[in-house]
Parts: C-alpha cells; structure tokens; sequence
C-alpha cells in the first residue's frame, strides 16, 4: 500500500479516536512543513479534534512563537532532543490541547552533518503529565520520504497513547 494511503488510513483512525473520546490535538511543526496537519485536516470532522497546526520552520518561530530561548537553540542545535521538548511542552501551554505534537529534524537534501545525519528526526508527544519523545533516523531516500515517514510514525505515536 502507497504510504500517502497508509498515512491517510491512520490519520482517519486518530481523528475517530480522538473525535470519540472529545480530545483536542495541535500540533508544532518543522521538518514536515505542515504535512502532518495537512493529512488530518483531509479528514472529514476533523475540526472537532484538531485544535492548532503551527510550522514553526525557522528559529525565529520557535523563538517567537514557542518561547523557546535563543540560548537553548544555540546550545542544542534546533535538531535535538531538547527542541522538540521545549516545543512540545510549550505548545501545550499556548493551546491547552490534550494532545500536543512537536516534529523537529532534517528532511534533506542538505543540511545534514555527521553528528546530525540528514534523515534525523525528534518527535515529542505531550498528554497530560506525560511527555515521550522519540529519535528517529530514517534513510536518506530523498525530502518527501523522510516527511512521509515522519508523519506516518507521528500518527502511529499518538494512536499508541490513545490505546
């Protein structure tokens, strides 16, 4: 199956689930460009799930937007652990939302360097009390690839908390 089907298929299952247990998801992100909100706003009634989409690409943004200190930033990298953290966490105070999504890393087809491969990708969920934030380091099998996949596991994470 076509992962922009499979991503389709998952994204249909995460609004039902969070349409029925009257959840509200935003989302911050970067690498994806606004792939991850795109495919759950395709789903019909997803408004009453999907609270706020934000591509915070830049620094600038997360500095601006997300309230993330330039000294953190300089400090990590925006491709970090620590980003995504500060994202996510951030985001959840902004919106309120049960859910809170942040994705941070490099989709290529430059910007990668040894320590921070191009393909490497953070990706931080926050319910309640509850942060996960996972590191993934997908083949460098080109920019839509490594979004896709971004995606796809973004959805699979969320629908894992939600069981």
């Amino acid at each position: 199956m076509d992962k922009l089907i499979k991503m389709k298929v998952l994204a249909h299952k995460l609004v039902n689930k969070l349409v029925k247990k009257k959840l509200k998801l935003s989302v911050a992100e970067s690498c994806t460009g606004g792939l991850f909100s795109s495919i759950i706003t395709s789903i019909p009634g997803s408004s009453k799930a999907f609270g706020l989409g934000l591509v915070t690409y830049s620094n600038q943004s997360k500095v601006k937007i997300l309230k993330i200190p330039k000294k953190i930033i300089k400090k990590y990298g925006a491709v970090s652990s620590q980003i995504c953290i500060y994202m996510v966490k951030n985001l959840s105070k902004i919106t309120g939302s049960n859910i809170s999504l942040s994705i941070t890393g490099i989709a290529g087809p430059g910007g990668g360097s040894r320590n921070k491969p191009i393909g490497l990708v953070y990706i931080s969920v926050k319910k309640a009390n509850k942060t996960i934030t996972n590191k993934y380091l997908f083949r460098n099998k080109g920019r839509h690839f490594i979004q896709r996949s971004t995606v796809n596991k973004s959805l699979k994470l969320i629908l894992g908390i939600l069981k």
